[in-house]
């Protein structure tokens, strides 16, 4: 026998050996899930590191040889994609083998991801960074995410929703935690370099872009940093010697690699799965009122002939790309709309605890929706989802815009509680539908079933910010053009140095923009910045119509479908 099938040397992770013995506690398997799902929802707090990695060699200030912004930014991205792909191929493999095995392979992928990761900083090889946190880090995410659910749908069948719902909340309040965490090991990690003196008492040369200055020791790559920039790290304005600091990234990565390896991998082996015949004392099943909910099981690849699996990959993905359309501009409107007609009230710190909150209720949304489902079912849930929704969606316009024109803390409020019931609804999507697909396809296959669904949430994730940046984009360049014609065309020679038939090209080089077109705009002109924001929002309530209907139209999977060879349905604990 091989370790696919329980034998030999990993056949103590295969699900075959792990069947829980009678009278095991089931509460003891959401904990273990959560564990995973806190340590891989970190990743959302990627931005952290962006600072960091971006003046690893100048430390200070960014160096000449340093990494450039948008060339890490998307080591972020790359591991979302990889999520999803991973969640989609390897979804069979977990029903094959059980959660332990893959909660295992997960623990070895994003801790070692960041150790590679780890590596590839203190080597400043970004490549590394790239195949070891993006590559295999996204694996063991996608892995680590999907391995708890088939596990506690089994668990569970009472209480399908509240169960799936406390392990991917964990994941929502990942970054919570891992933000301050991470910024506390930089911090201690940290270590200023060498200092030269103030920029007067260093003689310097330029060359080939790079800054040098004359030591005693010889020639030497510099940076020069600001006060505020010295300050970070306890210095003083002045030049500083490029690689002879730390920012304290590489150690970081390499304590949070450790960290997570062995709290995962804890995790990992108090997964338990439940024998064939088990059931909650008392439990009888029962159908829904719906009728939704079915005693049958669909395999992986039949579920993706149905029309439900299709129905339930557009509600995620539009429920997704919506809830982007939101977290994507509601800190951006909140500063740029109510921040400025509301300065005593919007401050710095209003903004932070208003992006605090969006983790806040992205993480309760994910319990309390998925809990709730359990009560009114699953379809109902969606329907509040894209019912209420679609008119949240059309309320931010108005509460924006009212606000702009008369400011009153009665807009403020609206759009606060709109943009948080959003939030709490974007993270309630992605914790309900895994009982949703329960209810659909059985708990047979589910956990594979899920993982190809994931792809809809890598879709999404292309899907939102296309949409929002060209949306807004549309919406900057017809305000623009608006406000230009407005403009008496001698004033605005005056004022840019061109005359307004090149306006094109001082919008590119952003010499023109709103602001600047406001100054000399007619008395009266009405501010269009609070609107710009308007088409971005009508768009994504019309999402949630088109989810509407999906949700709407969903059906009991037909019989011919349903499992019916015995040989099918699995190993016990299956």
């Amino acid at each position: 026998m091989n370790d696919a099938q329980g034998g030999g040397a990993l056949g103590f992770l295969h699900k075959s050996n792990i069947v829980a013995e009678p009278g095991y506690n089931r509460w003891r398997v959401p904990p273990a899930s959560i564990a995973i799902h806190l340590c891989i929802g970190s990743v959302y707090a990627w931005s952290v590191f962006n600072p960091a990695l971006t003046r690893q060699l100048g430390v200070v200030s960014p160096a000449a040889g340093d990494w450039s912004l948008s060339s890490v930014v998307w080591i972020f991205s790359v591991a979302i994609v990889f999520l999803g792909l991973s969640a989609a191929f390897a979804g069979k493999w977990l029903e094959e083998v059980g959660p332990r095995m893959v909660g295992v392979a997960a623990a070895f992928l994003w801790g070692g991801g960041f150790i590679i990761g780890s590596l590839g900083i203190s080597s400043h090889q970004l490549w590394l960074i790239y195949l070891g946190y993006g590559v295999l880090g996204g694996c063991g995410l996608g892995l680590g995410y999907v391995s708890p659910v088939s596990t506690l749908l089994r668990w569970f069948p009472d209480r399908r929703g509240m169960a799936t719902g406390m392990a991917i909340m964990g994941f929502g309040g990942g970054a919570m935690i891992a933000a301050p965490v991470k910024g506390w090991l930089l911090n201690i990690y940290e270590r200023a370099p060498e200092y030269l003196g103030t920029q007067e008492a260093v003689s310097t040369t330029i060359q080939n872009g790079r800054i040098f200055a004359e030591t005693a020791a010889g020639q030497v790559e510099v940076v020069i940093a600001t006060a505020s920039q010295a300050a970070e790290l306890g210095g003083q304005a002045g030049v500083y010697v490029v690689g002879t600091g730390n920012t304290g990234a590489a150690a970081t990565f390499m304590t949070l690699g450790i960290v997570y390896f062995i709290v995962m991998m804890i995790a990992a082996f108090q997964y338990r799965v439940p024998a064939p015949d088990w059931k909650p004392e008392g439990w009888q099943p029962k159908p829904a009122s719906s009728g939704l909910v079915s005693q049958n099981n669909v395999d992986i690849d039949q579920a993706l002939k149905t029309p439900q699996f299709w129905q339930l990959w557009l509600m995620l993905c539009l429920n997704v790309t919506a809830g982007i359309g939101v977290i994507g501009v509601a800190k951006t409107m909140m500063s740029e709309i109510f921040g400025t007609m509301m300065p005593l009230v919007v401050t710095a710190g209003f903004a932070s605890t208003y992006v605090l909150m969006i983790s806040v209720f992205n993480m309760l949304g994910r319990f309390f929706w998925a809990s709730t489902s359990d009560y009114i079912g699953r379809k109902t849930t969606y329907m509040c989802f894209f019912v209420l929704g679609t008119a949240l969606y059309l309320s931010i316009p108005y509460f924006a815009t009212a606000g702009a024109n008369s400011p009153s803390m009665f807009y403020l409020i609206g759009f606060y509680v709109a943009t948080m019931i959003i939030f709490s609804m974007y993270g309630g999507g992605f914790s309900t539908i895994p009982a949703y697909l329960a209810d659909m396809f059985g708990t047979m296959h589910v956990g594979g079933i899920h993982g190809r669904l994931l792809t809809a949430w890598s879709t999404a994730g292309v899907l939102g910010p296309l949409a929002i940046t060209s949306l807004r984009q549309v919406s900057v360049t017809s305000a623009i053009n608006d406000l230009a014609g407005r403009v008496d065309p001698a004033v605005f020679e005056d004022t840019f140095g061109a005359p307004i038939s090149q306006l094109q090209a001082l919008v590119d080089a952003h010499t023109v923009t709103i602001a600047r077109l406001m100054e000399i705009a007619p008395a009266g002109t009405v501010d269009p910045t609070p609107s710009l924001y308007n088409t971005t929002m009508y768009c994504m309530a019309a999402l949630l119509v088109v989810a509407f209907f999906a949700n709407f139209f969903m059906r009991p999977v037909k019989e011919h479908h349903h499992h019916k060879e015995p040989d099918l349905m699995g190993v016990p604990g299956e």
